[in-house]
């Protein structure tokens, strides 16, 4: 389910030190993007974050909570979105550090693309 306009303008306002944040509705849900590069997710008001193997040690504490997922045929796929603590909204100094570390994932993994993209 996408975010509420109210919710998706909240994390514009919480997220802006980072760069120009925009939201955008994809799969039914909604991308979180900083700077044209998606760092987030949002999925029926709740935020997950991009991790990777760079920033999964500091996202350990969102490791207990069902990460972003679908099904094809069968198959659970992983979208490597992790939710992000609630508690964050009460620290935004926190917030901001964990959302430093998704954007700096979102960009690892962009450049990993641009580099294996046939040609």
């Amino acid at each position: 389910m996408v975010a509420s306009t109210e919710y998706a303008e909240f994390l514009c306002e919480q997220l802006a030190p980072l760069g120009r944040i925009t939201t955008r509705r994809m799969f039914g849900k909604t991308g979180v993007f900083c700077d044209g590069v998606m760092l987030a997710m949002v999925n029926a008001n709740t935020l997950y974050l991009r991790v990777d193997d760079g920033n999964r040690d500091l996202f350990e504490e969102a490791r207990s909570s069902p990460s972003l997922n679908y099904a094809k045929k069968g198959a659970l796929i992983d979208l490597s979105f992790w939710r992000m603590p609630d508690r964050l909204f009460d620290e935004p100094d926190e917030l901001l550090k964990w959302a430093r570390a998704a954007l700096a994932a979102a960009r690892r993994i962009a450049l990993r693309r641009k580099r294996t993209a046939p040609k």
